[in-house]
């Protein structure tokens, strides 16, 4: 009789092969209040390896880090209408506290632009104070009415950055700027996620932005999903907080605005792009773990072997961890790592340690070899640095296998049922992006003609992309 897979196959249910590979990988367990997670040490060792790698791209921009309260006065939020508006559903209010009912009740943050404002003020004056760039990672709260752990949470981790600069070109330059150069890295170069880059229609624009970018990518399922977002904020949140300075002439104007945010959304899309119905693959460059050297049996040479080579890697700069836990059967233990994706496995036993050879199992390829185990120091930067290529090139034909061009509405929602369509803007236009939406397919961003991010949402040739998302 064959063995039960272990985990739903993804052709067969594709979310609960992603709820299945979330517990047995042991990325994260629901929370005790509905929508809340608790992410696992493993889930947990990917956000901060995550967080170090935008961290350092934030900082080159010259962003530095600061933190702000949780709680926000809950007046500060109804300065900036649209603002509050977008928000109103998702809030989290606190009306009581200490025992006794607040004279203002306080919002727990569920972003910061309000409270952000309020500093911002006191701390421009004059131009010489700008740009002001500040990045923060906290943690923020939106009652969701459908909780999917890492995609939509009540509550969730993120970095969120806020800047101020002296001139229109100067904000939406610096929105731009960090989107590729700090996001788009990250998702390429980093997690070796495609993407498409493109502006939000006015429909899907954050609350209280003049602009929204947006970088989308495709799921194993053909769903989209949105990785990042910078908002171009105009002067709107500027004009409600007052947050003014003295320009070069002496004039008082009010600063113009970004903020831009990225979240523990990422560990599920990464799941979700990468994974298989093995478990995780984890791109090489993003793994906190790169390669494990597996004792197959407990034998002390077998031991001392594992050990010396666990060592040799790390002085070649690979993340290693070695498992000598020759208490737990093998199979175990090799099902283990294969679930959490380590991209690379040596195994060693009696047999290959007196040959003076090891098993590389290579997971995202997913081939297994024999090799030289005085040849891994040198072989595995190269094997590693292949495999995150080859991930990014799938995620990448992916994307461009299940993108159909399409010129109606109807060709537009069927599409969406497998993948993603283009179709021009002029031919779908907000009715049409109306009508789409009671079907349950969203403009994910608009493109313009040569596939850059247009300047404005009725530039001529703008092409719609659209599709499912999560």
């Amino acid at each position: 009789m064959a063995k039960a897979p272990v985990l739903t196959p993804r052709a067969d249910d594709f979310p609960r092969w992603y709820q299945d590979l979330i517990t047995k990988a042991e990325l994260a367990d629901n929370g005790p209040v509905r929508g809340t997670m608790v992410i696992r040490p493993y889930g947990y060792g990917l956000w901060e390896r995550m967080q170090q790698e935008m961290d350092a791209r934030i900082k080159a921009t010259g962003t530095q880090n600061a933190y702000f309260p949780l709680l926000i006065p809950e007046s500060y939020l109804t300065r900036e209408a649209e603002h509050v508006e977008g928000f109103a559903p998702e809030l989290a209010v606190v009306t009581h506290a200490g025992g006794k009912e607040l004279e203002e009740p306080v919002v727990v943050r569920p972003t910061s632009e309000t409270i952000v404002n309020e500093y911002f003020a006191k701390w421009v004056q004059s131009y010489r104070d700008l740009p002001l760039l500040i990045n923060q990672w906290a943690n923020v709260v939106r009652w969701e009415l459908r909780p999917r752990l890492f995609l939509r949470t009540t509550e969730f981790l993120w970095q969120e950055g806020h800047t101020a600069h002296a001139t229109y070109e100067e904000a939406r330059a610096f929105a731009a700027r960090v989107q590729s150069e700090v996001y788009g890295a990250f998702l390429r170069g980093v997690l070796a996620m495609d993407f498409v880059s493109g502006r939000k229609t006015a429909r899907e624009r954050f609350a209280g932005a003049i602009n929204t970018l947006t970088l989308e990518s495709m799921m194993g399922d053909g769903k989209a999903l949105q990785m990042v977002t910078s908002h171009e904020l105009g002067q709107n949140f500027a004009k409600a907080f007052r947050t003014q300075f003295v320009t070069r002439d002496g004039r008082q104007e009010h600063v113009w605005q970004t903020s831009w945010g990225s979240t523990t959304r990422m560990i599920g899309a990464l799941v979700m792009t990468h994974g298989d119905d093995d478990g995780l693959r984890v791109p090489p460059r993003l793994a906190p773990v790169q390669a494990v050297v597996l004792a197959v049996k407990g034998d002390e040479e077998v031991l001392a072997g594992v050990r010396a080579i666990g060592d040799r890697l790390r002085e070649a700069g690979v993340r290693v961890d070695v498992d000598d836990r020759t208490d737990v059967p093998y199979g175990r233990r090799a099902v283990d790592w294969e679930l959490k994706g380590v991209p690379v496995r040596i195994e060693v036993g009696p047999r290959d340690l007196e040959h003076g050879t090891a098993v590389l199992v290579r997971r995202i390829p997913g081939t297994k070899e024999p090799v030289a185990a005085e040849a891994l120091s040198a072989l595995l930067p190269g094997v590693l640095e292949d495999d995150q290529a080859l991930l990014l090139e799938q995620s990448r034909r992916r994307r461009e296998d299940r993108t159909v061009e399409v010129t109606t509405i109807e060709e537009a929602a069927e599409a969406a049922g497998s993948g993603w369509a283009r179709i021009p803007w002029a031919a779908l236009g907000p009715e049409g992006e109306a009508r789409l939406a009671e079907r349950g397919v969203s403009v994910r961003c608009l493109v313009a003609a040569d596939g850059s991010v247009p300047a404005s949402e009725d530039q001529p040739g703008n092409v719609a992309v659209v599709g499912r998302a999560y």
